[in-house]
């Protein structure tokens, strides 16, 4: 009571003007240590504001499209999708919606909107929440660009400044066009441009005022509003927008209705629709080294490929179709183990496979070229990115004959020149195998090994055809149109495996090639396009063209970084390489491809089935085109089926999917080089037919090569 009553004591002895003066000098230090202490915390807050002078160079990250031969966009390489295009090509539809949508006065503000964030602040504190809303599009541009998305007072603060110092340094036309480029619309995609493409599968310049409102209601919230999640909040979404815009005078109340009858999409347009998966993987990894993965995934490049979507869509669901059939099969009637007791099986015959999935591959390739037409790796890239194109080693079976022929035609055979298909056996010295002389029938082979029978260091091996039957004496075309393994190996024999394996290498294949005798039963693994190149080098006159996948390539300014011209190199003469050909031509009309032969135009090919019917294959050629297909397990299990042989499988689907890709080609046959003779010869003997002959053919020799000798009439 006593402090009290001195403290009013001494008021009452100031004078009023003291008074005036303390409180004066209170609130002045008061005020002085507020303004020390907002300027610590602005100068705290602003001192990590980015600059606008990056606004001038800021490149957002850009999406690298892939084409393909005729400009359809394949797929795209992106972060974040997104294409930049100026104001002038967007719709003033769009511009007009996004205006009345989200900052009506846009076009009158310097940046801020105070009556914006007064409004946003109050219904903060009345909520109790971090600040939000009252953005202009200037604001929004800003935390787009520089700004975490985070909801907090400091990050309004600076969003509030860096709009107004991008206000005084760019026009608002500028503004706009930032802003619609940047603006995030859902399912991946920045911008109008990208937008449109995936909702509509049209370029922005073509869009309607119903979408041009669809898309800005999209913009709040791109997932709640996306008519692929809520068809019925979209169309609400876009309803709200054609309201904002009637009134603010973009449109009139009839142009509104009439935009709100247009149909709304609920589907992702098919230009992001994914085909040629493993061909994209495959351009991917040999680009991304060249231009690093920020380039490629962020630059905006331009990628432009040989594939045709015309070829590779049809051969896709044709693949498919095909092999889920073939899976189906083999689950309905698999062969029981008890069959499979033979030590030599029939082309086909197997134990039952442990896979449950067969897999497929399929590549074409320009015979003239090497461009890469189509690329089927698998029957699902997203559950299997193994792309046995161009990563699995597999068993060439019969498919890798042609090079041992071009290796017998090397060394002076003819088509007309007599082979045997007789059994045969080897033995292995401990350095190298050979052949058991004197061995040419089941029962002398037997008599050879006898005594080395149970002997483990001895090793024998006595090689059969499929069917377990021998022909005898047979000419080379027959050899081959019939895939006759003995007469295969007799030709190893004599012109030695180390020849056959360099003519492979020639013609396109890199992979090491054990140089056996059992070389000529592709028994070596080998890539499938690598075959399929191989056999493209017979069919172009012997000049080998190394497959490739991209023509160009340029930047998102259009300047091109790479352009590719064909590789090729002479690997065998032009008559050697059309005769084999023309042998090659009776596998299709007489021999083991002749389901092909449906097609009804000049066409060459080999089928193969590989050991224990592990691989089935066929590789067909046209002048024009080459397209091989294979089928087998990925665990290397033996197909289930009784009969199943390359002929008998993979050629009808060849045959379906090349019917679909060759109906618009011209038909063409193989261009004869000169030098090139032919001649009427005996079909079982080689030597020139007499008019009492029954079986003749015109056989293409290299002039001088062909037969003198005439055949017994009688024959």
């Amino acid at each position: 009571m006593d402090f009290i009553r001195r403290f009013l004591d001494y008021l009452d002895g100031l004078s009023a003007r003291a008074l005036v003066l303390k409180a004066v000098y209170i609130i002045g230090v008061l005020s002085a240590a507020a303004i020390l202490l907002f300027s610590v915390l602005m100068r705290k807050i602003l001192s990590d504001i980015p600059s606008i002078d990056k606004l001038d160079e800021y490149t957002p990250s850009l999406t690298t499209y892939v084409y393909d031969i005729n400009n359809q966009v394949i797929a795209e390489f992106s972060v974040e999708k997104r294409a930049i295009l100026p104001l002038s090509k967007i719709p003033v539809d769009m511009q007009n919606a996004v205006i009345a949508m989200e900052d009506q006065n846009f076009f009158r503000h310097w940046g801020i909107s105070p009556r914006g964030i007064a409004r946003a602040l109050l219904r903060d504190v009345l909520h109790r929440r971090s600040a939000q809303g009252g953005s202009t599009l200037t604001q929004q541009l800003s935390k787009l660009i520089f700004l975490k998305p985070e909801k907090t007072i400091t990050r309004k603060i600076k969003e509030m400044v860096l709009a107004l110092q991008i206000e005084r340094n760019f026009s608002k036309q500028e503004i706009l066009a930032l802003y619609l480029n940047q603006i995030y619309f859902g399912n991946g995609v920045y911008g109008v441009q990208s937008a449109s493409k995936l909702y509509f599968g049209k370029d922005v310049s073509e869009m309607t005022l119903g979408e041009c409102a669809l898309l800005t209601g999209l913009i709040p919230s791109p997932e709640r509003y996306s008519p692929f999640n809520n068809l019925e909040k979209a169309r609400q979404r876009r309803g709200l927008v054609l309201q904002r815009m009637v009134a603010e005078n973009f449109i009139t109340s009839a142009e509104a209705i009439a935009a709100s009858s247009e149909t709304i999409p609920t589907e992702k347009s098919t230009l992001f629709a994914s085909h040629a998966a493993y061909f994209v993987e495959y351009v991917r990894q040999i680009l991304e080294p060249k231009y690093g993965v920020a380039q490629l995934w962020k630059g905006g490049m331009k990628i432009y490929t040989t594939l045709d979507l015309a070829m590779q869509v049809p051969a896709e669901d044709i693949m498919e179709k095909n092999l889920a059939k073939y899976d189906q099969d083999a689950f309905k009637n698999p062969l029981k183990p008890e069959e499979d007791k033979t030590q030599d099986k029939k082309e086909g015959e197997s134990v039952a496979s442990s896979s449950p999935t067969l897999q497929g591959a399929f590549l074409i390739l320009d015979t003239k070229t090497g461009a890469i037409k189509a690329m089927i790796g698998g029957r699902n890239y997203r559950d299997s990115k193994f792309n046995r194109v161009t990563q699995a080693a597999r068993q060439a079976g019969s498919t890798f004959k042609p090079m041992v022929w071009m290796a017998a035609l090397m060394n002076g055979y003819t088509p007309a020149s007599l082979v045997e298909d007789s059994p045969m056996a080897y033995y292995y010295d401990g350095k190298d195998w050979r052949l058991l002389e004197g061995a040419t029938d089941q029962y002398s082979i037997d008599m050879a090994i006898q005594p080395f029978v149970g002997n483990k260091d001895f090793k024998i091996w006595v090689p059969n055809n499929f069917d377990n039957k021998f022909r005898g004496t047979i000419t080379l075309r027959q050899g081959l149109e019939a895939s006759r393994n003995l007469a295969s190996i007799y030709l190893v024999t004599r012109i030695g495996p180390t020849l056959v394996a360099d003519v492979a290498h020639r013609a396109g294949i890199t992979r090491n090639l054990e140089a056996v005798p059992s070389i000529g039963l592709g028994t070596s693994l080998v890539n499938p396009i690598e075959m399929i190149s191989a056999f493209s080098t017979f069919a172009n006159g012997g000049i080998h063209a190394v497959p490739f996948g991209v023509l160009k390539v340029t930047d998102n300014a259009g300047r091109v970084l790479e352009e590719s011209v064909p590789e090729e190199i002479e690997s065998f003469s032009p008559q050697l390489s059309y005769v084999l050909v023309n042998m090659m031509k009776g596998v299709v009309q007489r021999g083991t491809g002749s389901y092909a032969s449906r097609l009804k135009r000049p066409l060459a090919g080999k089928t193969g089935t590989s050991q224990d019917s592990k691989d089935m294959w066929f590789i067909g050629m046209t002048p024009d085109l080459t397209a091989g297909a294979w089928m087998g397990y990925d665990d290397m299990s033996s197909l289930p089926m009784k009969d199943w042989t390359g002929g008998g499988t993979v050629v009808p689907w060849w045959t379906e999917i090349m019917e679909t890709v060759l109906k618009d080609q011209p038909v063409r046959d193989f261009p004869v080089p000169e030098g090139i003779v032919f001649v009427t010869v005996d079909q079982d003997t080689g030597k020139l037919a007499l008019p009492t002959c029954k079986k003749k053919i015109l056989e293409a020799f290299v002039k001088g090569t062909e037969p003198k000798e005439f055949c017994d009439a009688a024959h």
